[in-house]
């Protein structure tokens, strides 16, 4: 049984774009946009050329930004209010998500490459407001971002997790091996599995998803 292989998790650790809402609200389809022009316009290149950047960039470096800090010392402050200044109006609340993450037991936090304030609205726009005992956007990280490493130490001693009792839900397969290393539970989320040694679980739907967990753990809560 699934659950059982989370009986031992007392600390929640979640991604938040394409996992904590469906890839199909697009939302960073208008973070895209955003962080190309925004490279068009701080590099003084054309369309083509910033998207093949941002491509070496997320290969190389993890994100964008990571790449425009590294190769071009850009100050992330203006980068990230700018790429993440974007409409809300695709996502849905979720009422049964947010009472499956409201039932898990112990400590829940969302750790995204994003910045926290944009976190924060999108929770909001999600009806997962006030769920979380902490959000931590790249910003915590001293803008080191996932899969590194050392954004991940940074963030887990920041929060106190210990990794040997916490699981780790993420739409990037990538950002799963660090956890997976550290002795976390690591579920991948995304409509497509992506078979993996550091992969332990794979769902295309979060809620039913934890649905299953938390019934498992609290048996007298189901209708």
């Amino acid at each position: 049984m699934v659950a059982d292989q989370f009986s031992h998790v007392s600390a929640w650790v979640f991604d938040l774009d394409n996992t904590l809402y469906p890839p199909h609200a697009r939302l960073f389809d208008q973070i895209e946009i955003r962080m190309t022009n925004w490279v068009m316009q701080e590099l003084g290149v054309d369309r083509p050329e910033a998207d093949h950047l941002r491509q070496h960039y997320w290969k190389t470096y993890g994100t964008t930004l990571a790449g425009l800090m590294r190769e071009h010392d850009v100050d992330p402050a203006p980068y990230l209010t700018d790429v993440h200044d974007i409409s809300m109006d695709h996502l849905d609340v979720d009422p049964d998500l947010a009472r499956h993450i409201r039932s898990l037991p112990g400590r829940k936090i969302v750790y995204t490459n994003g910045c926290a304030p944009y976190a924060e609205r999108v929770l909001a726009a999600r009806g997962l407001a006030n769920l979380f005992d902490a959000v931590y956007g790249v910003e915590h990280a001293n803008f080191h971002p996932k899969p590194d490493r050392t954004a991940f130490d940074k963030i887990f001693a920041r929060d106190g997790i210990s990794p040997d009792v916490a699981a780790m839900f993420e739409d990037d397969p990538r950002n799963l091996a660090v956890p997976h290393a550290l002795g976390m539970r690591t579920v991948h989320v995304a409509p497509d599995p992506e078979p993996a040694a550091h992969i332990h679980h794979h769902t295309d739907d979060l809620t039913a998803f934890l649905s299953n967990l938390v019934d498992a753990a609290c048996p007298e809560t189901k209708d």
